[in-house]
């Protein structure tokens, strides 16, 4: 786990309980609802950060993509590439 553990009870319904103990060794199941909770908490986080970073691109903050990003793109891979080529 990496950080300090400290235990703590919470109340899950029965059929989670049932399908834990079923399909995950006792000796592995605080291990397990911890990286379970980890990954939920870490999709929560990008979650909230995309929400709160909603309309943070403007269109005309960005004039060199008007006619579309592919051409964008294909225009600095040229352009890289003939600046290799010196």
């Amino acid at each position: 786990m990496g950080a300090t553990a400290k235990q703590a009870n919470f109340v899950i319904p029965e059929d989670i309980l049932d399908d834990l103990r079923k399909h995950v060794a006792r000796r592995q199941q605080s291990r397990f609802v911890a990286d379970a909770l980890r990954k939920e908490l870490k999709r929560l986080r990008l979650e909230t950060a995309l929400e709160e970073s909603f309309g943070a691109w403007q269109d005309k903050d960005h004039p060199e993509l008007a006619e579309g990003a592919e051409k964008f793109v294909r225009k600095i891979r040229k352009s890289s590439r003939l600046a290799g080529n010196q």
